[in-house]
């Protein structure tokens, strides 16, 4: 029996290794680097194009629950993250370079995938997995386009720029977590007047033109910083620049915004501007950014990029297990099918590959029903009504519980326990020992 996978993004890396560990043959195909996208800047599989934090760690959020949901199910994606993983207080953040690394050499080292360097230009009849991402090729695309009932969506994406540690001023520059959890980031304060004069240079600088970007178009958590300065004056300092849990060292006190940088690799050489996506010039940059106190001589090494990213109109095109409905043995599985976010990505990925494992052998599927994160992402793809848009991990996805409990964060932790019970019970009843996670 053989599978096709096309992609080796994370979604593709993770449906791949989820075929395979079910001894299930595997051609993963990946057009790089014969082919690049406008947003990817290496070859290697898995690569984070945009921040280097796969969010929250902790299972009382959205993002978390999803983390420890996939480790008990044996994700490649989270295994490759905790490996390579650097400070970053409660968030699991990690070396880009060395995670892109470490997926890529279990995925080639694994007898049962072979990599196929080369542009798949059309839509596979059965058996396949289909993880090439918001930036599709052409062929590709127009393939998936003239599929029975469907229609694509588009938003855009940003990445933020990221400077050389020793460029930094670290006489300005502190480092420290918020309230005190460690100093795992560093922070450029500034005073009223430095924001200020910040937020009308933002204002005022040059954006680099995006065909059919209209400033409307955004994904709210990678919206650029300079949309976000023209909704308001304090937006920003109640969003990433907010001072909330820090104190200058200098003053002793808490300043009246702060910019944080987050380490990109485990020798902390480099740091990268948390929520600073940004379209601006690569020259715009440069001027706008290094007013930031302690950045006046930063060197960039990456400068923030925009480019579009596209989905599917998922509900009544898939099914639950990212099936096709209308072409039952095809999924589709990443950011491309409405589920935004790294992990969120890897989530449908490992749904999809389980799933087209389970029938390859005859065996009947999973569904995984909203009582978890995995689920409840699943069944937003599927089911959602009303303007479908693409969505992040949170507890609104989830079941309630059937008991009243006072408190948002005890509230979610229950949720989180039951998610977790649920898939374990999953993974060690003896009525399912074909179920085959481990």
């Amino acid at each position: 029996m053989q599978a096709v996978v096309i992609g080796a993004g994370r979604a593709g890396c993770e449906a791949a290794w989820q075929l395979a560990r079910r001894k299930i043959d595997v051609t993963l195909c990946e057009m790089k680097p014969d082919k690049m996208t406008p947003a990817h800047k290496s070859a290697g599989f898995a690569e984070l194009v945009c921040s280097n934090s796969l969010r929250s760690n902790e299972p009382g959020v959205g993002s978390g629950l999803l983390k420890e949901e996939m480790r008990q199910l044996g994700s490649l994606i989270l295994e490759a993250a905790d490996a390579t993983r650097v400070p970053a207080g409660g968030a699991l953040a990690v070396d880009r370079y060395a995670f892109s690394a470490y997926v890529e050499k279990k995925i080639r080292e694994h007898p049962l995938i072979h990599v196929v360097s080369e542009e798949v230009r059309e839509v596979p009849q059965t058996n396949a997995v289909i993880a090439t991402g918001p930036l599709t090729s052409d062929a590709l695309a127009a393939s998936i386009q003239a599929l029975p009932g469907l229609s694509t969506l588009s938003f855009y994406d940003a990445a933020a720029p990221i400077v050389s540690a020793d460029s930094l001023n670290m006489e300005k520059v502190f480092s420290q977590s918020r309230y005190g959890l460690g100093d795992d980031y560093l922070n450029a304060p500034m005073n009223e007047a430095e924001y200020d004069a910040f937020y009308e240079a933002l204002l005022n600088a040059e954006p680099a033109p995006v065909h059919g970007f209209d400033g409307t178009q955004v994904f709210e958590g990678c919206m650029p910083i300079e949309v976000m300065a023209a909704r308001g004056r304090m937006v920003m300092a109640f969003g990433p620049m907010k001072p909330v849990g820090l104190i200058d060292p200098r003053s002793g006190r808490r300043p009246f915004a702060a910019v944080q940088l987050r380490a990109e690799n485990r020798e902390r050489t480099m740091f990268n501007l948390v929520g600073f996506q940004t379209r601006l010039k690569w020259g715009e940059q440069k001027r706008v950014f290094s007013m930031i106190p302690g950045l006046e001589s930063a060197e960039f090494l990456r400068y923030g990029v925009m480019h579009r990213n596209t989905f599917l109109h998922s509900p009544g095109f898939l099914s639950e297990t990212f099936e096709m409905l209308s072409r039952p043995g095809v999924y589709f599985a990443g950011q491309m099918t409405g589920v935004e976010g790294y992990v969120e990505s890897a989530s449908s990925g490992l749904v999809a590959g389980l799933s087209l494992a389970r029938q390859m052998q005859g065996k009947p599927p999973v569904i995984f029903t909203p009582l978890t994160m995995i689920g409840g992402l699943a069944h937003h793809v599927a089911k959602a009504a009303g303007n479908f848009q693409p969505m992040n991990a949170n507890f609104g996805l989830i079941e309630p519980m059937p008991e009243r409990i006072r408190g948002k964060h005890e509230r979610y932790l229950a949720m989180a326990g039951r998610s977790l019970d649920y898939i374990e019970a999953l993974r060690c009843n003896p009525l399912r020992d074909d179920f085959a996670f481990d």
